[in-house]
C-alpha cells in the first residue's frame, strides 16, 4: 500500500484575473472562537468533478459554505467565473447552486411545484413562468406528477432530488453537494449518482467515502483546515484510505 507520508504535497493556485472561469479561492482563512477552522489557502478549482475528503471537523463543509457565500471568511475573497460571492448575492445565485446534507434544512415550501418555483423567483422570473418552468423541469426528470405533491410527504431521498432539481431549474455554473448520499438507501443512491454523472455542471462533492468520488478529477484532503494533499484521484485517494485504515486500527483514544 502506500506511505501515507508519501502524500501528494498540496498544490496552491494563484487567481490571475477576473474573468478567470472555474471556482477562485484567493487567500481565504477562518476562524470560529478562536479556532482555526480553514487555514490560508489559495485554490484555482476549474476541473469538471472534483472531490472533498477528511475527518469529521477537518473543515471540509465550512469550505463549501465559504464558497457558497454562505460563511464569510476572515480574509480574502472568492470569485466564480469573475463574481465575487460575498459582494454580488444575486449573481452569485446565478452561478451557484448547493445541496445539504440535510434535504429538510433546504426545502421551505409545502408543494413540490412551489420549492423549485422560489429559485426561479429569486432570478427575476414572473410568477407564471416561474411556474411553468418549474413543472418543465419536473417533466425533463420524468417527475410530471410530483407537482402537486406535498413536500413534507417526501421520502428522504426523494426530497434530496427534489433539491436537485430546484438547484438545475437555476441553471447554475456549478453545484456544491455536502455528503448528498447521507442517509440514503442503495438504490436511491444509486438513481441519483445517475443524475448527477448526467450533468453538466461542475460539481464539487464533499464526502466520507472515497468511492463516491471515483473517477473524478480531482480530489482535495483536509485534515484540521489545511490541505492535506491536492491532486488526481489515483495520486490522493489511496494515501487517504491509508491513513483513514491505520487511524481506525489504532487503540480507542477516548477515556
Amino acid at each position: 500500500m502506500p506511505d501515507p507520508s508519501q502524500a501528494p504535497l498540496p498544490v496552491s493556485s494563484t487567481p490571475s484575473t477576473l474573468s478567470t472561469p472555474g471556482i477562485l479561492l484567493d487567500d481565504i482563512a477562518l476562524t470560529r472562537a478562536d479556532r482555526l477552522v480553514l487555514a490560508p489557502m489559495t485554490l484555482a478549482l476549474t476541473e469538471r468533478r472534483i472531490g472533498i475528503v477528511g475527518r469529521n471537523g477537518s473543515g471540509k463543509s465550512s469550505l463549501l459554505r465559504v464558497i457558497a457565500g454562505l460563511q464569510a471568511p476572515d480574509q480574502g475573497r472568492v470569485r466564480i467565473d469573475g463574481t465575487d460571492m460575498l459582494a454580488d448575492r444575486a449573481g452569485a445565485i446565478r452561478r451557484l447552486g448547493i445541496l445539504f446534507q440535510n434535504p429538510d434544512h433546504q426545502i421551505i415550501f409545502p408543494t413540490v411545484e412551489e420549492e423549485i418555483a422560489f429559485g426561479l423567483r429569486q432570478l427575476g422570473a414572473p410568477r407564471a413562468e416561474a411556474r411553468e418552468k418549474a413543472r418543465a423541469v419536473l417533466a425533463a426528470h420524468g417527475r410530471e406528477g410530483w407537482a402537486a405533491r406535498q413536500t413534507q410527504a417526501l421520502s428522504q431521498g426523494q426530497r434530496h432530488f427534489l433539491c436537485m432539481m430546484a438547484v438545475l431549474a437555476m441553471e447554475p455554473a456549478a453545484i456544491l453537494l455536502d455528503e448528498p448520499f447521507s442517509g440514503l438507501d442503495v438504490p436511491t443512491t444509486m438513481q441519483l449518482h445517475r443524475a448527477l454523472d448526467g450533468l453538466a455542471q461542475q460539481i464539487v462533492l464533499v464526502t466520507h467515502d472515497p468511492r463516491q468520488i471515483a473517477g473524478f478529477d480531482r480530489v482535495l484532503w483536509l485534515e484540521e483546515g489545511r490541505i492535506e494533499a491536492d491532486g488526481p484521484v489515483d495520486a490522493v485517494l489511496p494515501a487517504f484510505t491509508t491513513r483513514m485504515q491505520a487511524l481506525g486500527e489504532a487503540p480507542p483514544c477516548w477515556p
